[in-house]
């Protein structure tokens, strides 16, 4: 439990138990933010208490934000606190590696549910409550997904090219308001986000070389902080594909990413 009487800011993480979301959670926590950090697994609780060893009071939230349920459980832990929320990273999201063809539907629309509605339904929140205090900082993970086709990856490509658009007309919607938007699109991490894909027998598996979580999360971080529109996470090489990305045709892209995506047999 936070105390509604501190002047420390306060910042809701999701996906916080590992990966991008835990690093930045820790960038929040090392710059005098108090936490609600947000997780599906029993990892929650145990980055929560890593967290907290920085000084930071945590509030760790189980919930599977695929749901309806999950989205209104993590928004009310917010508002037990009593306190105004002065950054919001809506990071929690997913892939499904595989051919369409074979690939489950009910696993595709729960993927939807957590990348694109949960999204939706907790900025919703989020942005009331900050335009109401004619203040706040939202940072909205994308991908580098999000500048082109993704077949193998046929449903998590558009649901990033979603998150992208959403981010930024949100942001100039919110500009009156004192809020601030930031779209965060990582290239490849090195993070278990492949692997629980069930990509490993792709490119995209534990051999490939991948930015480091920790560089995305500083890269992310610091455009919230500065109130840029959106950033591209990752090396130099990151940043010039996702350059050439905006002039490249779409056939090529997607026949380029399929040659990465592919299970090999």
């Amino acid at each position: 439990m936070t105390d509604p009487a501190s002047p420390r800011p306060l910042a809701l993480v999701t996906g916080a138990s590992s990966g991008i979301g835990y690093q930045l959670a820790l960038l929040f926590a090392i710059n005098g933010f108090d936490l609600i950090a947000t997780g599906r697994s029993e990892k929650t609780d145990k980055a929560a208490a890593d967290l907290a060893a920085h000084g930071t009071d945590v509030v760790p939230v189980r919930a599977d934000l695929a749901t309806r349920d999950g989205v209104e459980t993590v928004w009310n832990a917010v508002e037990k606190t009593g306190r105004p929320l002065d950054a919001a990273v809506l990071n929690a999201g997913r892939s499904i590696g595989g051919g369409f063809l074979d690939t489950d539907l009910d696993d595709e629309l729960s993927l939807i549910d957590l990348n694109v509605t949960s999204v939706v339904h907790l900025a919703k929140h989020v942005a009331r409550h900050m335009a109401a205090n004619g203040k706040g900082r939202i940072l909205i993970t994308s991908s580098l997904s999000a500048t082109l086709p993704t077949p193998y990856e046929t449903v998590y490509g558009p649901s990033r090219a979603f998150t992208r658009m959403f981010a930024l007309g949100l942001r100039e919607e919110l500009k009156e308001h004192g809020v601030s938007v930031t779209t965060l699109m990582p290239g490849a991490t090195d993070s278990d986000f492949h692997a629980r894909a069930g990509m490993n027998n792709t490119t995209f598996g534990a051999g490939m070389k991948k930015n480091s979580r920790k560089d995305v999360a500083r890269q992310g971080f610091l455009a919230l902080m500065n109130g840029q529109a959106e950033v591209v996470g990752g090396d130099a090489a990151t940043r010039r594909t996702a350059w050439k990305n905006r002039f490249l045709p779409e056939t090529l892209k997607a026949a380029r990413h399929a040659r990465s995506a592919k299970p090999r047999d």
